[in-house]
């Protein structure tokens, strides 16, 4: 099938991958910038377990994060487990980026050695 616009290659929605470019860097530091946030200064001003600063940064990195990257299931759990007392102290949104990351690297390697590699069952056809 052509078209005014030519034709190109085939993307469907698990073989899009993140690459280390500028919208991974640009998401990595809003995470570790709201991990650092949340962790060293929103306790020295905000105390208590019901903190809407904190909220508000929570969905606005989520936000700034689905944008950036797609969204992933990983932030859910960064994003749910700030409602649990002590989790809080873990930097998670900087986890969810590394793991998207990771993951993505990960489907990326094996789609090319899939691609790379002959059909099932073709080497061992014996007539």
């Amino acid at each position: 099938m052509s078209s005014i616009y030519g034709t190109g290659p085939k993307v469907s929605q698990s073989s899009v991958t993140i690459t280390a470019g500028p919208r991974l860097r640009a998401a990595m530091l809003v995470a570790v910038l709201a991990d650092v946030l949340q962790l060293a200064i929103f306790p020295l001003f905000v105390p208590g377990l019901e903190s809407p600063p904190d909220d508000l940064l929570d969905l606005g990195i989520a936000a700034v994060l689905t944008w950036l990257l797609g969204w992933h299931w990983e932030f859910a759990p960064s994003f749910l487990a700030k409602l649990v007392p002590g989790v809080d102290l873990v930097p998670l949104w900087t986890l969810a980026v590394a793991n998207v990351y990771r993951k993505s690297k990960q489907a990326a390697v094996a789609g090319e050695s899939a691609a790379h590699s002959p059909h099932p069952g073709a080497a061992h056809h014996n007539p």
